[in-house]
């Protein structure tokens, strides 16, 4: 056996001729050279044979009873089991309308007869390294792709961490609205929106009237959860997706309501001041009540290239201050140097 060391081996192939003498040669000069042979003498049987176990590759004739060559090549092209097999035509016809019509079917090359067999043999070995060649590009694409999922698997993964993370880092671990360091950056965020589109930006700080009182009568556990409603009636008072509630300080929190004026942000302390009403949250060592109530600064500017944040802030922050002066259980509207106290 003059077996070629540089042809792929073990290549299977399937010869189909309906002429015996056709078939017995191509398959004694195949097997010669390591490639294992089937042969088969009809289009129905290639088809049988292809279906039970798909070939490397097929010679096949065109001239055949019953189904010609062209049948059989776009019928194995047409299922997705065989359409990646090679087909390489071995036929007499020589006109150029032949071979236009066997490569418009699906063929890979074309071999006219009589053949010389180094043609054949050559033709049979590039038509396999190419295949072997796709084949080995396909599995790497397959891995591509895989490692592509895999990666966006990962990275969706580590975005949802990150995002939970993130809500982690700004969220009030009691109250579980946002934290002091989450007001500060989007305090800041609205004031340069804000002050780019020329729109007022309202703040409402408020303050849980004597409660260190109200810690040492009841208990800091009773404490916590008077906080936790406080934060969670002012969050649920909020409307828009834009206003923000955080836990500013100990039993202080603050409210950002941007594109709101001073009456809107009044409005909605009137609001919240009700809401906290409701809730019958008893008091019973308050000065101003008998339930827990709530002093409230509201203060609201146009944020302007000559001011600074803070300054909206060290306004609202006299507000509630003088809120408490007078008397706690009320709030107080303050805009630059004019006063305005609502009860």
């Amino acid at each position: 056996m003059n077996t070629n060391k540089s042809t792929p081996s073990k290549a299977d192939i399937l010869v189909v001729d309906d002429k015996p003498d056709n078939l017995r040669l191509l398959s004694t000069m195949l097997t010669e050279q390591g490639y294992k042979v089937r042969k088969v003498i009809s289009g129905e049987l290639a088809l049988k044979a292809c279906q039970i176990m798909p070939p490397d590759l097929i010679l096949l004739d065109i001239n055949m009873p019953n189904m010609s060559g062209y049948i059989v090549c776009q019928k194995l092209k047409s299922c997705s089991e065989t359409q990646d097999i090679p087909v390489i035509f071995i036929s007499a016809l020589d006109d150029v309308v032949d071979k236009v019509e066997a490569f418009s079917r699906g063929g890979a090359d074309y071999i006219t007869k009589p053949f010389e067999i180094q043609e054949v043999l050559a033709r049979v070995k590039n038509q396999l390294t190419i295949r072997e060649l796709q084949k080995k590009l396909q599995k790497q694409n397959a891995l591509l792709s895989q490692e592509i999922k895999e990666r966006q698997r990962a990275e969706a993964k580590l975005q949802k961490v990150n995002q939970e993370l993130h809500r982690l880092a700004t969220l009030d671990g009691l109250t579980q609205v946002a934290n002091r360091r989450c007001f500060d950056e989007y305090f800041n965020l609205e004031w340069r929106r804000l002050q780019r589109e020329k729109a007022p930006l309202s703040l409402i700080l408020c303050d849980v009237d004597y409660f260190k009182l109200y810690n040492d009568t009841y208990g800091h556990l009773a404490g916590d959860g008077c906080l936790k409603q406080v934060a969670q009636t002012i969050h649920a008072t909020l409307k828009r997706p834009a206003d923000l509630v955080a836990r500013y300080g100990g039993e202080e929190f603050a409210i950002i309501l941007p594109n709101t004026s001073v009456e809107g942000a009044i409005h909605v302390a009137e609001l919240v001041q009700q809401n906290i009403k409701e809730l019958q949250i008893v008091h019973s060592q308050s000065s101003v009540s008998e339930i827990v109530t709530l002093s409230m600064g509201v203060s609201c500017i146009i944020p302007q290239l000559n001011l600074a944040p803070n300054q909206l802030i060290d306004v609202t922050d006299e507000a509630l201050y003088a809120a408490k002066a007078q008397g706690r259980n009320r709030l107080v509207t303050k805009i630059l140097e004019i006063d305005r106290e609502h009860q």
